[in-house]
């Protein structure tokens, strides 16, 4: 009986899983619209004959494409990768505890009722206007509430492990949940404008769920950007970063090149990563010694960055053929390839010189996307193809319909940023052409027009990459209802720590 492997109960994995697939879906679907209206007005005019223009213009669907896609699709493939990896790694079922059963679900009820109030409220327009925090006071509070609920989970779990040591994924998760956890406090300090006062002593200005910064001016454009960066540094990264560190050695049966070099690039990331998001303010009035430390820390947070991404490239030594006969594999050694792009990208961006002509430019938004893209959505989508036939106990519907998905979303996501680049430069070197009077050589009206081919072709990349998550939605759904059905003992059983 002792030598009985464990059972893992997915219940809660499943559950986020599908959520996953679902906010992934909506959220690039927006973006897609968003895409057409910049590309093609006539979309606008067209939704407006509908009626729809109030919910449908770029103001309005904007926050809902970014909040959708990384508290949604982002943040629930890391609730799922968590309830799966955390039993596998720690050797423990979470069937053990009651009260570990009924966090996890508690955990994806508050999140799927915060989800709809996000939803809800960005719709009406109702938002604080910051940068990845627009919602008001009551859903920050609730927000809070889904995230000690997680974090409970995770500290329960390790608390009744059975494996004592803790392998590095571990390490990302309770980063994850630590570094969101100070950033999202800080940054949402906030005083509801039911408690303010007019200039005429009158009480109770504006709607009840509204509310005003607690910081102002450029204080608050300084912590607004330490969140905003860093919720890309504990979003975007360190537990995508957790994810290949296990995913990646499970699915090639290669143990992870360097386990010193994982820890080194972990402390890295953690003591850099914090003091880069000043690069965001560069030319702005924050003091110029602020814009030159956030320049220099992205600068060096190069060294961390790569030393991750090579570490999960080494992981291949050897078994590089897996590359070319496994889609899965595709997907996770392009992630890790396009997360080395993007994090030399970003700190070549945050030198002074290169930002001068960067800032403010589509060239930011090829950056961030060639990441989100590449890197997050690879990685995620990766990793659910993984899990999928251990958690459903069915075989995977279809690895032809995995590797042409890999092929149209690499295509999309190569025609998104690669324009974007293009467009953003030529944005920055238009803005600053000048005659030989000194006056601009061109108006902003020439500069649209000159980069409308541009954003054709991110609207036809960002169609390839929503193409082909549809596809990958459909592989997950028909691995649900009709693969064949295996025990996991049939499946591949290469792994981290033994799980």
């Amino acid at each position: 009986m002792e030598n009985r492997p464990l059972e893992y109960d997915y219940t809660v994995a499943k559950m986020f899983m599908l959520t996953t697939v679902l906010l992934g879906a909506v959220g690039m679907l927006i973006g897609v619209i968003l895409a057409s209206e910049m590309a093609f007005p006539g979309v606008n005019t067209m939704l407006g004959s509908l009626g729809l223009n109030e919910f449908t213009n770029f103001s309005r669907l904007r926050p809902l494409h970014t909040d959708s896609v990384i508290f949604g699709f982002t943040l629930s493939g890391i609730f799922a990768t968590w309830y799966y990896v955390g039993q596998r790694v720690l050797k423990v079922s979470m069937a053990e505890s009651k009260l570990l059963m009924f966090l996890g679900k508690m955990h994806f009820w508050l999140y799927i009722l915060v989800v709809a109030a996000a939803v809800v409220s960005l719709f009406m327009g109702i938002t604080s206007s910051k940068e990845y925090a627009e919602f008001e006071w009551p859903i920050d509070i609730a927000v809070v509430v889904v995230w000690v609920t997680w974090g409970l989970g995770i500290f329960g779990l390790i608390g009744i492990r059975r494996e004592r040591s803790l392998y590095i994924s571990i390490w990302y998760y309770i980063a994850t949940f630590l570094g969101i956890a100070m950033l999202y406090l800080f940054n949402n300090m906030e005083i509801p404008t039911i408690l303010a006062t007019s200039p005429a002593g009158e009480t109770g200005i504006g709607a009840w769920y509204h509310s005003v910064s607690m910081y102002s001016g450029t204080n608050d454009a300084l912590v607004q950007w330490w969140y905003g960066h860093n919720a890309v540094a504990f979003g975007f990264t360190v537990p995508i970063v957790a994810m290949i560190y296990y995913f990646l050695p499970k699915e090639s049966g290669q143990a992870v090149y360097s386990y010193k070099l994982s820890l080194l690039s972990f402390w890295g990331l953690m003591f850099v990563y914090l003091w880069a998001g000043g690069h965001h303010l560069l030319f702005s009035t924050v003091p110029d010694w602020m814009q030159t430390m956030g320049s220099v820390f992205s600068v060096v947070l190069i060294l961390p960055s790569w030393g991750s991404a090579i570490n999960m490239l080494l992981t291949m030594k050897g078994e590089w053929q897996q590359v070319a006969t496994s889609p899965l594999i595709k997907f996770m050694v392009l992630a890790s390839t396009f997360y080395m792009f993007s994090t030399l990208e970003g700190p070549i961006q945050a030198i002074k010189s290169v930002n001068a002509i960067a800032h403010f430019t589509d060239w930011i938004v090829g950056h961030v996307h060639d990441g989100t893209l590449g890197w997050v959505g690879f990685m995620i989508m990766a990793a659910l193809f993984h899990m999928a036939p251990r958690v459903f106990k069915r075989e995977l519907y279809s690895k032809s319909l995995m590797g042409t998905q890999f092929w149209i979303q690499t295509l999309g996501v190569v025609l998104y940023f690669t324009s974007m680049w293009i467009a953003g430069i030529t944005q920055g070197m238009m803005w600053r052409a000048h005659d030989e009077y000194g006056n601009l050589a061109y108006s902003f009206i020439d500069t649209v027009t000159a980069l409308h081919p541009y954003y054709t072709i991110r609207a036809v990349g960002g169609l390839l990459y929503l193409i082909g998550f549809f596809m990958f939605a459909y592989n997950i759904y028909k691995t649900m209802t009709s693969g064949r059905r295996v025990e996991e003992s049939e499946l591949q059983s290469a792994s981290p720590m033994a799980a």
